[in-house]
C-alpha cells in the first residue's frame, strides 16, 4: 500500500462559495439531489431514486449514532458566559453509564472562554423534569488539545446526565454554517434511524434518509446492518499542517454487533457505506482482524486501530478480507461478545486500498478535509471531476447539502 504522509493538503483545496453551502435542510429530505459517480461517468437524480442503483441481495450499512445536546451554557458572578461542549466521557468512560450517571460525571471538554475561568465551580438552576436543580462544573486539569477534563455535579440523585443534557444542552450543528442552532435542528440534524447518544456532530449522509427510502431498500432485497461510531469535533478539525503527515487524527468510540460481523461474511465481506463514519468503521474491521491473527487474546482497547496502522504493517501480514473476519467472529465466540466495543483513529488517504466498501454514499465535504482524501482514495483520485461536476450544475454542499453515490 503507498504511503499517504506526504501528500499536499493543498492538492485537495477548491473555491466553495458561501451560497453553496446549504444552510438549512431541504422541506423533505429525500428530495436532495443525488450525484451518481459509477466508474468514471456522472450523472444526477433524485434522492429517492437511491434504491436503483444498489445491487440485489447487497450489504447496506448504517451509523445509528445520535447526536447529543453537547453545548452548555454557565455565567460567572462577574457576568462572564463560559461554553463548555462535551466531547466524550472520562468517567464513566462507557457512554451509557455515563448518560445514565445520577451521582455525576466528568467529561473532556472543550471550553469557550477559557481566559475567563481561571478557577472555581461555575452553577447554574436548571429545571429537568419538571424540577428544578443546581447544576455544577468543576475545570480540572488540559487533556489533549486545547481541551480539558470537566466534572460535572447536581443535587438531585433522581435525574440522570442525559436528562439535563436534554433540558439544558443545545445541539452542536456544524461551526461552518456560521449561524445559531435552532428548534427545528433538533429534528433535522439527526438521522431517522439514530439511536445510540454519543455524537457531537451528525452523520450527515444519512440525513437524506427517510422511512420511505428505506422501505424502498428493503423491497429491493438489500440488507440493512446497523453499527455505531461516535462522530468527535475533531470531523471539523481543518488539516493545518502541509503534509497530511503532520495531521493527528481524532480517536473515536466504534460498537459493532457480532450480527453484523456475520452479516458481512454472509455478505463476502463487501458492503455499501452509507457516510464517511460508516466507512471508516467498516475498513477498521479489517485491521482490528488483522491484530487478531495470531493474537486471539488482546482485549478490546488493545484492538484501537492506530492512524498510520494501514500503511506501517508489513505486506506479508495481509491477510484475505474473509480470514480477517472469521477472526474477529472467532474473538466475540470465545469472549462471548454480543458486540464489539472499541475505537478507530484510521486516516483513509489516496494510496489506500479499500478491503471491505465497494460503494458509498457521501455528501459534499470541505475543501482540504480528511474527509475529501478519503472520497478521492476512493474513487482513484478521480475526486475534481464529481465537485466540478456538483459546483456546475448547482449542488448544495456540506452537512445540510446534497448527496451523492460513488461506485468506482
Amino acid at each position: 500500500m503507498q504511503d499517504p504522509r506526504h501528500i499536499q493538503i493543498k492538492d485537495y483545496n477548491y473555491d466553495l462559495p458561501d451560497e453553496r453551502i446549504a444552510k438549512f435542510p431541504l422541506a423533505e429530505r429525500d428530495s436532495s439531489k443525488l450525484l451518481i459517480y459509477k466508474k468514471g461517468k456522472v450523472s444526477e437524480d433524485v434522492f429517492t431514486s437511491l434504491p436503483k442503483y444498489l445491487p440485489q441481495h447487497s450489504l447496506m450499512v448504517f451509523n445509528n449514532t445520535r447526536v447529543i445536546q453537547a453545548r452548555l451554557h454557565f455565567r460567572k458572578d462577574t457576568g462572564s458566559m463560559i461554553e463548555v461542549f462535551c466531547l466524550e466521557p472520562s468517567s464513566p468512560i462507557d457512554y451509557q453509564q455515563n448518560f445514565a450517571s445520577k451521582e455525576g460525571c466528568t467529561w473532556i471538554c472543550l471550553i469557550g472562554n477559557l481566559k475567563r475561568w481561571k478557577q472555581g465551580v461555575l452553577s447554574r438552576k436548571v429545571t429537568v423534569c419538571g424540577k428544578e436543580v443546581t447544576f455544577t462544573a468543576e475545570k480540572g486539569e488540559e487533556h489533549h488539545g486545547g481541551s480539558h477534563y470537566v466534572s460535572f455535579t447536581w443535587d438531585d440523585d433522581d435525574v440522570s446526565f442525559a436528562e439535563i443534557l436534554d433540558a439544558v444542552g443545545e445541539l452542536p450543528i456544524p461551526p461552518y454554517l456560521n449561524r445559531k442552532t435552532e428548534e427545528s435542528d433538533k429534528r433535522t440534524y439527526q438521522t431517522v434511524y439514530s439511536k445510540i447518544k454519543g455524537s457531537v456532530a451528525a452523520p450527515t449522509a444519512g440525513l437524506h434518509f427517510t422511512e420511505r427510502v428505506l422501505k424502498a431498500i428493503d423491497e429491493a432485497g438489500i440488507t440493512r446492518e446497523e453499527l455505531t461510531l461516535h462522530v468527535g469535533a475533531g470531523t471539523f478539525k481543518p488539516v493545518k499542517s502541509d503534509e497530511i503527515e503532520g495531521h493527528e487524527m481524532h480517536s473515536e468510540y466504534i460498537v459493532v454487533k457480532r450480527q453484523t460481523i456475520q452479516r458481512l461474511l454472509e455478505h463476502e465481506g463487501r458492503a455499501i457505506a452509507v457516510g464517511t463514519t460508516s466507512v471508516r468503521t467498516l475498513e477498521s474491521l479489517y485491521y482490528i482482524g488483522v491484530k487478531l491473527q495470531g493474537n486471539p487474546d488482546l482485549s478490546e482497547d488493545e484492538l484501537h486501530i492506530d492512524q498510520w496502522m494501514p500503511y506501517d504493517y508489513a505486506k506479508g501480514e495481509e491477510i484475505p478480507v474473509m480470514q480477517a473476519l472469521g477472526n474477529i467472529d472467532a474473538y466475540m465466540e470465545k469472549n462471548e461478545l454480543d458486540a464489539l466495543h472499541t475505537s478507530t483513529q484510521i486516516i483513509i488517504a489516496p494510496g489506500y486500498d479499500y478491503k471491505i466498501v465497494r460503494m458509498m454514499v457521501t455528501n459534499f465535504h470541505q475543501p482540504q478535509s480528511t474527509l475529501l482524501l478519503l472520497v478521492s482514495a476512493f474513487v482513484n483520485g478521480d475526486w475534481h471531476k464529481i465537485y466540478n461536476y456538483a459546483l456546475d450544475h448547482d449542488f448544495r454542499f456540506l452537512s445540510y447539502g446534497d448527496s451523492s453515490l460513488l461506485i468506482p
